[in-house]
């Protein structure tokens, strides 16, 4: 999700960090160092020694506290790789400075959230990135050229999953106070992936969620109706084998992808056809999505579009 435009900024976007996450040590900090199109200036943390160790590793400077980075005059965005339950407060506290954002997904834990961040960043004419960098893999494209030529008719059904092994019992995702649960950690991803192939449109037919003993849910599925009748199912959760898929089934065939939304940088998916003529196998090529997100956010500020 981009909203807003952006002016321009000369040479390079000054990127501060709010946060300290695993996602930000492991893949979009190295992607966002790595982009000619930006520079990462500091890190905080509420940990000063936290923020010590990003700072060491990304060449940057060490911030104790999130108001203080907010504070300095050397940046001109902000990444916010943060809880579901933090993400709002944090992201309009930046954009209310006057920061473009990249921000974790989800944009808040419900939709008011997202819609008065989006508002927020339109009002201000900035640019707000949700951080869905799998929809920027080339394996998706794949994708949507055999759906465009026919390969498997009409489409009828979406199906996905996403499901990983059980996570540490002190992981933040169990904790109901910083908005847990894995329909809002896993289930974003085959939710966004059926709007990506069926449309905007979609309608929640039925959902169950499975709480967990902290308390938020830790797996869950829906079903979900697009407005000409073709459905999408969801499955999702943190008891499970690791399973990344997704297929649609049409008419005349179906197509699947594996590895749909994490597939390491150097991984060439394989997409599977069935259809009319039997069984087809393309390999899309390998593509580090994360820094492909990197360059579109620098990009998008730079130029104020919205380019996804």
């Amino acid at each position: 999700m981009t909203a807003g435009g952006a002016g321009g900024v000369g040479g390079a976007v000054r990127v501060g960090v709010l946060g300290g996450a695993d996602i930000a040590w492991r893949r979009t900090l190295p992607a966002l160092t790595a982009e000619p199109g930006v520079r990462v200036v500091a890190v905080a943390s509420r940990s000063g020694r936290r923020a010590a160790r990003f700072a060491e590793r990304f060449g940057c400077a060490a911030v104790t506290g999130y108001d203080a980075l907010l504070a300095r005059d050397d940046i001109d965005a902000v990444y916010v790789p943060l809880p579901a339950g933090l993400l709002h407060r944090w992201t309009r506290a930046a954009l209310d400075s006057g920061r473009h954002v990249l921000a974790e997904k989800p944009l808040g834990e419900d939709g008011d959230q997202a819609r008065d961040l989006v508002a927020c960043a339109n009002a201000r004419g900035l640019v707000l990135m949700e951080n869905v960098a799998f929809q920027l893999h080339p394996q998706h494209d794949v994708v949507r050229s055999l759906l465009a030529e026919g390969a498997v008719g009409e489409p009828r059904e979406f199906r996905a999953v996403f499901g990983i092994p059980p996570l540490p019992g002190d992981d933040v995702r169990y904790r109901p106070d910083l908005g847990g649960g894995a329909l809002l950690d896993l289930g974003f991803y085959p939710l966004r992936a059926a709007r990506m192939f069926l449309g905007a449109g979609l309608e929640v037919a039925g959902a169950r969620l499975r709480p967990g003993p902290s308390g938020v849910d830790v797996a869950g599925s829906a079903l979900l109706a697009a407005p000409d009748g073709t459905t999408a199912s969801v499955s999702f959760g943190f008891e499970h084998a690791y399973r990344s898929t997704y297929e649609l089934w049409g008419s005349a065939g179906r197509v699947r992808a594996v590895r749909a939304f994490t597939p390491p940088p150097d991984h060439r998916p394989r997409i599977t056809v069935d259809g009319p003529g039997g069984r087809r196998v393309l390999e899309a090529p390998a593509a580090d999505q994360f820094a492909l997100l990197a360059a579109d956010f620098a990009a998008a500020v730079r130029t104020g579009r919205d380019l996804r």
